[in-house]
């Protein structure tokens, strides 16, 4: 694809035009990279300005997942050795809400491990929330599995304004990695919390065998669902899981996916996750190719970033904290 047809989709995509899925493979093999990944940028700066968006998380529950999930470290199908425990302490988590609303950080959630929830589990994390709000003013997110929609309402109503149900990969793919549920539930799930006025955020999974044209799936996937919090996570293949000998994708993979993602979700934030490390050489890049967000601190079973070597990078290329 020459440079000035990525111009002229980005110019297109700036005055509300929604690119089509044989543009976005087109993009996607065009050799001009540099051009691609600057008019991601642009489209970024044009929709979303300047500022990035930072959230955090701990990990609320761990270990012994009854799904069967490939990639996922905490599945009791797969041997990696975690450390497993029912719900944290109450303590732990309203300090670590404290220190991340001290550092700046926008929004907190608790994750738990598993499929879903039981009331009574919920009831105990439903407490943390009031804990925390009580001591900090941070904004509040939850991320529980497929839960019913009467449990997403209670935690609406204790003050839970986002909800985080990752798609993982493409449509197409899914059931090649999971077959203990399915991508229709956790679709059913996000609509059950968009019903109920909740923020959504939603992503998935890069480097777990899809191919370049699933990627795109998934990237419309999240379009038509309207998510406007994207987290695009590189796998990191954990030792144990169905995917720990899978080859690490290549810089250009990378950023080309990122770039992708902003021509197919102008508006939204996307947002690095799970995997960042392994992209830290070229992570500047990544943040001109259309990020603009981020999960920062430790992840669920990982060590992630330091959030004042972030704050420092992020503003260093001339991003605010929002």
């Amino acid at each position: 694809m020459e440079v000035n047809r990525i111009e002229e989709l980005k110019n297109k995509i700036i005055n509300g035009y929604k690119l089509h899925y044989n543009e976005a493979l087109e993009l996607s093999k065009t050799q001009n990279k540099s051009a691609l990944y600057d008019a991601a940028n642009n489209i970024r700066e044009y929709f979303c300005g300047n500022t990035m968006d930072l959230c955090s998380i701990t990990n609320a529950k761990s270990g012994k997942c009854s799904e069967d999930c490939q990639w996922c470290s905490q599945s009791k199908h797969n041997n990696t050795n975690i450390e497993e425990y029912d719900i944290v302490d109450k303590n732990h988590a309203v300090e670590q809400a404290k220190k991340n609303a001290e550092q700046g950080i926008n929004r907190y959630s608790l994750v738990t491990s598993g499929r879903s929830i039981n009331n009574k589990k919920l009831n105990e994390l439903v407490d943390i929330y009031k804990e925390i709000k009580l001591n900090c003013k941070i904004s509040l997110c939850a991320s529980m599995g497929l839960l019913k929609k009467e449990q997403l309402e209670k935690l609406k109503d204790t003050g839970i304004s986002h909800y985080h149900c990752n798609l993982e990969t493409a449509p197409s793919f899914f059931d090649n990695l999971c077959s203990t549920h399915s991508i229709e539930e956790k679709i059913q799930t996000i609509k059950h919390a968009k019903e109920l006025g909740m923020k959504v955020c939603s992503g998935g999974i890069i480097g777990m065998g899809e191919t370049m044209e699933q990627r795109i799936e998934l990237a419309y996937a999240l379009c038509d669902l309207d998510i406007l919090s994207i987290p695009i996570n590189i796998l990191n293949p954990v030792k144990g899981t169905g995917l720990e000998n899978s080859p690490a994708l290549s810089q250009d993979e990378v950023l080309v996916t990122i770039a992708l993602f902003r021509f197919i979700n102008p508006k939204a934030s996307l947002r690095f996750a799970g995997g960042r490390m392994q992209i830290k050489s070229y992570q500047d890049k990544a943040l001109k190719a259309g990020i603009n967000a981020a999960l920062v601190g430790n992840l669920l079973t990982t060590i992630g970033s330091s959030v004042e070597e972030d704050i420092v990078d992020f503003t260093k290329i001339g991003f605010t904290i929002e």
